[in-house]
Parts: structure tokens; C-alpha cells; sequence
């Protein structure tokens, strides 16, 4: 029997700290963002409630180790594509479009966005397909490197695609950089890895060329929207389009520029933001806290994410590397997609910031990536210091 000391020692006393300290952060920017009248309902405690519950799935994870990880992955993988295509063909009882976007099953009581939930499988499958491919090609060509590149693309689109039916352009772009993080650690050629990102940069850079200077083709050839474009234009020029698309920008920064260094203080709001508790719960941090507090949360982050590639640098696990790798792309793309967007560096695309963001599915699914990290460090450590092993 594992003694209870030996049982401590395995546990990631370091990731529990971070997360307590989001967690305090990220009730104390919620309580004032209810607190402008905008909202009847209790997020503080609802959000306490959803950190339980993403304990209760650490509680879970964290008893299976790297073969039961990878043995689920692609039952795990198949479900979630399940629950993409339900989404899809499920009425407007069950699955309303909210804000244009078809992501939610609406249930007596609940409330479940499963693509939160699938970008932790598609980490897991993403990570066994790593694994099994080297396994099965020992030595490295140019043609294995190539046929793995392909499989990691196949895995990845199929997801990508079902979620950009509902559409949602900001889950389509976390996919996309899981995929990138996957493929970096993949041990994949330069060779191919150079000439696909070259391309894919210059393909960025015409569409973009064209979103500002030819808009009317690709709505005719593409099929893009006009509303669409409205989220680049609002993003190179907000007080243009300040009444419209161009308002939550504006009151962002508006907000942040107005917390100069040291910001307000608690409760000394001044700039009104709808939905701040959830996508712009940044612009809070920043009225009443000023650079200061901004600063300490972008450090929390940046914790976080060196305390994961520290864990994935020590473990001699593969599998455990690469699942690593896949978190840490997912937790950095959200982190600096939000923060981004809250004080225009990038365009608005409605993603949450991981762990101080409102939100069931959002916390519940960060929560349910950070497990596959202490389950890691749980059930290496027993590997390595266990007596009868």
C-alpha cells in the first residue's frame, strides 16, 4: 500500500499554487464586473462552483497514467466528433444559435459547449498518433516525415471542420494551434516544415490583402460574408466603427488606458463594457489594477506555461511530452489571443481568458487539460520511485 507521504510527494504543489492564484484573481475581477447592474445573476459563485467541479475532474484524471491516457484517446477523439455532429443536426430547443453561433447544448439547468472539451482530445489523439507513428518508423525520411505531417493534418480537420459549421472562427484557430504546437515537437524536417510555413504565411498575407483592397471578390468567389469583414475593419480602425462593431474595442481601451500604472482600485470602475465578466474580463483587471495588475496576471501565465515545459523537458515519457506540448500551445494561444484582442493587437474573436474568464464549459475544459499535467507528474513519479517497480 502507497503510504500517504509517498502519496504528497507526487503531488504538483507548484501547479495547485498558480491555479489558486487565478482563481483568486479571477473571482475578484468577476465580482466587479457583476457589480455595474448590467447582470441579475451571481457569476462569483456560480464560477466557484465550476472550480469545483473542474477539482472533481483533476480528482478523476489524475488516477490514469500515460497508457490508459493513450489506450482512450481515440474513443475519446470519436466522441467528440459525435457531439459536434449532434450539435449540428440538434433543434433550436437544444442547440439555439447564441450571437450568430450554433455551440451550445441548452439543457434544463445546464449549459455545455463540447468543443471546450474536444481541443483536450484532440490533444490526446494528436500526441498517440506522435507516438505510434515513431514506434512504427524507427528511422526518419523525408517520406515518413511527410506521411505523419499528413496524419496529423487529417486528425486535426476533421473536428476543425464540424466547428467551423457553427461557425466558430476562435475554437477553429485554437485547432489550428494545437496542430502547430503538435507538429513543432513532432521531430518533423525543416525541410518540409519551412516551405509549408512560408506558404501558409504568404496565403495569410493575400487573404488579408484582399479583406482590405479587394473585399468584393472574395465575396463573390469565397462566399465571405460583409459582416464578416467587419471584424478586420473594426480591429485596424475601432473609432470608425465605434457604434458597431468597433464598441467593445473602444470601451477596452478605453478601459485599460484609463487604469494607467495603478489603476483605480477595487470597485472604482468608470468605462461601461457589456459582457466584461467573459471575454473582456481582462479590460477589468486593467481599469482597477493599471499596468500593475495587468502585469502580475500576464506573469501568472507566464508561470503556468514555463512550469508545464519545465515538466515536459524532465519527463522521459514521450507521450507525456507531447501531451504537454499540446496544453501548452492551447493555454498560450488563449492567453495571448484574449489579452490581444482586449487592447487591439489582434482582432476580436470572442475566445475567454483560460482560468479568469467566466464560463462553465471554458473553465471545466482548461481545467480538464491542466489534469492531464498533474496526472502526469502523479503517475511518473510513482513510476520512478515506486518500490516494487
Amino acid at each position: 500500500m502507497t503510504s500517504p507521504n509517498k502519496n504528497s510527494s507526487r503531488i504538483d504543489y507548484g501547479l495547485i499554487l498558480i491555479l489558486l492564484m487565478m482563481f483568486i484573481t479571477s473571482c475578484i475581477a468577476i465580482y466587479s464586473a457583476q457589480t455595474t447592474g448590467q447582470y441579475d445573476s451571481n457569476f462569483v459563485l456560480k464560477q466557484v462552483l465550476y472550480y469545483m467541479v473542474g477539482i472533481g475532474i483533476i480528482l478523476v484524471v489524475v488516477r490514469f497514467d500515460s497508457e490508459q491516457l493513450m489506450g482512450m484517446a481515440w474513443y475519446l477523439y470519436g466522441l467528440g466528433l459525435v457531439l459536434l455532429m449532434l450539435l449540428i443536426v440538434s433543434p433550436p430547443s437544444i442547440a439555439p444559435r447564441i450571437n450568430g453561433a450554433k455551440s451550445w447544448f441548452q439543457l434544463p439547468g445546464l449549459s455545455l459547449q463540447p468543443s471546450e472539451f474536444i481541443k483536450v482530445f484532440l490533444i490526446l489523439t494528436l500526441a498517440r498518433v506522435l507516438i505510434v507513428h515513431h514506434q512504427k518508423n524507427p528511422v526518419k525520411t523525408i517520406r515518413s516525415d511527410m506521411w505523419l505531417l499528413i496524419k496529423l493534418g487529417l486528425v486535426t480537420l476533421f473536428p476543425l471542420l464540424l466547428v467551423m459549421q457553427q461557425p466558430d472562427l476562435g475554437t477553429s484557430l485554437v485547432f489550428l494551434s494545437i496542430l502547430l504546437g503538435m507538429i513543432f515537437v513532432s521531430g518533423i524536417t525543416w525541410k518540409i516544415l519551412l516551405p509549408l510555413f512560408g506558404s501558409a504565411a504568404a496565403l495569410t498575407a493575400g487573404i488579408f490583402y484582399m479583406v482590405l483592397w479587394h473585399p468584393l471578390l472574395l465575396e463573390k468567389y469565397l462566399g465571405v460574408k460583409q459582416y464578416q469583414f467587419g471584424r478586420i475593419y473594426s480591429w485596424l480602425d475601432p473609432y470608425t466603427y465605434e457604434s458597431s462593431t468597433g464598441f467593445h474595442l473602444t470601451r477596452s481601451l478605453l478601459a485599460i488606458g484609463s487604469g494607467q500604472t495603478m489603476g483605480k482600485g477595487f470597485g472604482y470602475r468608470e468605462v461601461y463594457l457589456p459582457e466584461s465578466h467573459t471575454d473582456f474580463i481582462f479590460s477589468i483587471i486593467g481599469e482597477e489594477y493599471g499596468f500593475i495588475g495587468a502585469s502580475i496576471v500576464v506573469s501568472l501565465f507566464f508561470l503556468l506555461v514555463y512550469h508545464i515545459t519545465k515538466l515536459a523537458l524532465g519527463t522521459k515519457i514521450p507521450y507525456y511530452t507531447y501531451m504537454c506540448a499540446g496544453v501548452i500551445a492551447m493555454i498560450t494561444f488563449h492567453a495571448f489571443q484574449n489579452i490581444g484582442m482586449t487592447i487591439g493587437l489582434l482582432p476580436i474573436t470572442g475566445i475567454p481568458l483560460p482560468f479568469i474568464s467566466y464560463g462553465g464549459s471554458s473553465l471545466m475544459g482548461n481545467m480538464f487539460a491542466i489534469s492531464l499535467i498533474f496526472s502526469m507528474t502523479f503517475n511518473e513519479r510513482q513510476y520512478m520511485f515506486s518500490s516494487d517497480r
